[in-house]
């Protein structure tokens, strides 16, 4: 997974290359996972987030608790990651791909996106969930 987004991108650089005050980011204590049926690119598009699909009431982005920074500057997220059982579905469109951001809210700050190795279309009665471990963020 992940690409980092122009969103993350330029609040690093403002941080800490500037130490621009003007433009100051409060770093999030927590970080959640949001699904997405279109790819939200690394400008961080929301308009693909399950939770903007017609008829969807029982998404809501999820809590991630990261491991220790590993070899190769990787992270993974140290508990599972589960949603809501669906009742209706998320719609015709496969969950494909996943945003790491910095709210709960919609429309917050996405941090990094990236593709599912397997997209998944959810009907009711379906709980998306990812392992221990199934989520692998590696910075350069």
């Amino acid at each position: 997974m992940a690409a980092k987004t122009t969103f993350l991108a330029g609040r690093v650089l403002d941080q800490v290359l500037k130490h621009n005050a003007e433009h100051s980011y409060a770093w999030p204590v927590t970080v959640y996972a949001a699904l997405f049926t279109s790819d939200p690119t690394v400008a961080g598009l929301f308009t693909g987030e399950v939770a903007t699909g017609a008829g969807v009431t029982d998404y809501a982005r999820q809590p991630i608790t990261w491991s220790t920074i590993g070899v190769g500057n990787s992270v993974s997220n140290s508990t599972a990651i589960t949603y809501p059982v669906s009742t209706a579905g998320y719609g015709a469109n496969p969950i494909g791909w996943v945003g790491i951001c910095d709210t709960v809210a919609t429309a917050s700050g996405m941090l990094y996106q990236g593709p599912l190795i397997t997209p998944k279309t959810i009907t009711a009665g379906d709980q998306v969930s990812f392992a221990i471990g199934a989520l692998v963020m590696t910075e350069v």
